[in-house]
């Protein structure tokens, strides 16, 4: 899955046999993140003779990635035709599973999500399998014709070089087999990844400009917990057996205002995800318990001015910015991006983030970029379908 930076396309042309394979990747990505772009820009940019890149060009169009959207501007000559992704033709089902939802999404080459199913994600195992699986039989069966592949994001540890979820905390799940069912029944190629992962895949592939155009960054997902996904020249470091970025776990703190995942009190899920801030506005309203908070309503009333939610997401921020500090410490990275709902808060959480973080750097270097997420507030569900978007642009030379 590692990706081409266009920056350095020049010096990834091979001079052997595999080539057109290695220039058929650059092309592709060329034309994904610079579209629309004609072929003599490609070659132009790529140091590549025209009749390479046209008939490379041939070969993706045939194969569904590129097609031609018609001239572009003249320059003083016939007017280039210029090209872009195929897109409005399904080639990724993402399954994302998270504690409260599960989301069965059916997705184009460029992320957009064409057709979607969601339902609540239950502690029965036997339930979720017949869920996922007719949901994503459905849409199989629906688009039987199309190139179709399936990603599958968990809010747990899998080892994507086998294919296997192997744990799951919130239900306590061990070695779920569904990647192996989906691809027994179906005959689709499936690829499997913590969620935390997945959406930092979505981040290089999706997100922000200047997140897409960085080499090594960190991504903070808030949520139920909290996740990260660890980005090192361009490709995601999962450590071994799929078990790095579990920082949620990390101590910030001591007496958090619910226990973490793991039933500690001094972890920094326990400390700064959604249900801990939940949590500690009930706190400032004297243990007021309201059904109708939830992590949504907190930050409409504190953007609304609601004294003891500002407050509430101002603390919940000063515990965000003691991890994202030792996270800066660890990883030097070029940046940090926030994920979650959360950044709907930006405004609000900003400063007392970046006053924790530039704590932790040395006076002489700079201080990381730290950022919200251009992804939204379903981003497991793009890095879901980021996993299969991902080895789609790999293989394309293969």
């Amino acid at each position: 899955m590692k990706k081409i930076y266009l920056a350095k396309a020049k010096s990834q042309i091979a001079r052997h046999n595999t080539i057109r394979d290695i220039n058929k990747q650059i092309v592709l990505n060329y034309v994904r993140v610079k579209s629309p772009i004609s072929r003599a820009d490609i070659a132009r940019e790529t140091s590549l003779q025209r009749s390479t890149v046209s008939a490379i060009v041939d070969e993706l169009q045939n194969e569904g990635f590129i097609e031609e959207i018609g001239a572009g501007t003249s320059t003083g000559g016939r007017r280039p035709t210029l090209l872009q992704l195929k897109t409005g033709i399904p080639v990724a089902i993402g399954v994302d599973v998270t504690p409260r939802l599960t989301t069965i999404a059916l997705a184009d080459l460029g992320g957009n999500v064409l057709d979607k199913k969601v339902f609540p994600t239950s502690g029965d195992l036997g339930y979720m399998n017949e869920q996922i699986l007719t949901n994503v039989g459905a849409f199989a069966e629906q688009h039987r014709n199309a190139n179709l592949e399936v990603g599958i994001s968990i809010p747990g540890i899998a080892d994507p070089d086998v294919g296997t979820i192997v744990y799951i905390p919130y239900f306590g799940w061990s070695n779920w087999d569904i990647g192996s069912q989906i691809e027994r029944k179906f005959g689709l190629p499936v690829t499997i990844d913590n969620d935390a992962n997945a959406v930092a895949v979505a981040e290089l592939w999706f997100g922000d400009e200047r997140i897409r155009r960085t080499r090594n960054f960190v991504m903070i997902m808030v949520a139920e917990g909290i996740g990260t996904g660890i980005i090192i020249d361009g490709q995601v470091y999962r450590g071994e057996f799929g078990a790095a970025g579990e920082f949620g776990h990390m101590f910030v703190g001591e007496n958090a205002p619910v226990p973490c995942s793991c039933g500690r009190y001094d972890c920094w899920e326990a400390h700064a995800s959604e249900k801990a801030i939940v949590a500690r506005y009930a706190s400032a309203l004297n243990g007021a318990a309201n059904p109708s908070i939830d992590i949504d309503r907190l930050i409409e009333l504190a953007r609304n001015g609601e004294t003891n939610a500002v407050e509430t997401l101002k603390a919940s921020a000063h515990y965000l910015g003691i991890g994202i500090s030792n996270l800066i410490v660890g990883f030097s990275p070029q940046a940090v991006v926030i994920s979650g709902r959360i950044v709907r808060a930006w405004e609000l959480i900003r400063d007392e983030i970046q006053v924790l973080a530039g704590r932790s750097i040395r006076n002489e270097l700079e201080t990381p970029a730290i950022v919200p997420s251009a992804l939204g507030d379903d981003p497991t569900v793009l890095g879901s379908v980021g996993l299969v978007l991902a080895n789609k642009f790999a293989s394309a030379g293969n």
